[in-house]
């Protein structure tokens, strides 16, 4: 397995991202705090029951016995399961595990995992966790992924990678764009991978066909205003230029 493997995703927006994959050791390293979070909530949640069991005279009887044995094993699925699609889904890829580590779930074009995507890669994790196939698949396979993460077309990715050492070059304009929009609209719900494409698109600007530039940045324009929530806002402003505010502006909220 290489180090710091790395792999490109193509974006609906028809940008190329490139990004660092989580890799074996950070994998391992995450799972490990989720196992520990999902065994202590299974553990609570089992010995609530068995109070219940031996509080209720008639669960204890034989017959009955069968049924409370499913529910046992229902409840240890549910969480296993459960945890990590709730989780994904509400944190855009990522379970406490992965978020302490800092990598996170994407799709293969670089938008964020939805439920479907999460309850796919969760029905399999027994698979491979079982079978050490997961493992076996991350370590011999180019993008280091898992069964579920084949069939649900995701990649685990590190976060706050530098995509290219590369310089962009902003306009004069774009500094007090980027005051208002921090101002007025909603830049902290921008997600990493959204920066992440507006950082390839204003490297890649230049190289651009000027047909291709423009329906590129006018549809980037347009998903980011709406993110943002100034959608319905008539900012004096063409695509290229709120890109570049935007990208300033998402610096300026986040820096250090």
């Amino acid at each position: 397995m290489k180090f710091l493997n790395r792999v490109k995703s193509q974006t609906p927006e028809s940008v190329e991202l490139e990004f660092v994959l989580a890799g074996l050791g950070n994998r391992i390293y995450a799972l490990s705090i989720d196992y520990l979070i999902w065994s202590s909530t299974l553990l609570i949640l089992l010995l609530g029951w068995a109070f219940i069991i031996s509080q209720i005279n008639w669960l204890q009887s034989e017959p009955i016995r069968p049924w409370v044995s499913a529910i046992q094993i229902l409840i240890l699925f549910g969480v296993y399961i459960g945890y990590f699609i709730i989780f994904e889904t509400l944190w855009r890829g990522q379970t406490p595990g992965k978020r302490y580590v800092k990598i996170r779930v994407i799709r293969e074009d670089a938008r964020n995992v939805g439920i479907q995507q999460s309850i796919l890669r969760s029905l399999l994790r027994p698979v491979d966790d079982i079978f050490c196939l997961g493992l076996l698949l991350i370590l011999f396979t180019a993008q280091e992924k898992r069964l579920g993460d084949w069939v649900a077309g995701t990649i685990l990715v590190q976060e706050g990678q530098a995509i290219t050492n590369q310089q962009i070059t902003l306009s004069p304009a774009a500094s007090d764009l980027a005051v208002r929009l921090i101002e007025t609209g909603k830049i902290a719900a921008i997600t990493p991978h959204e920066f992440a494409t507006i950082r390839k698109y204003l490297y890649r600007y230049i190289g651009l066909d000027p047909a291709m530039r423009n329906e590129v940045s006018d549809r980037l324009a347009h998903q980011l205003l709406q993110r943002i929530e100034l959608e319905n806002r008539p900012l004096t402003m063409d695509s290229h230029l709120m890109l570049e505010s935007v990208y300033l502006a998402y610096q300026q909220q986040f820096r250090e």
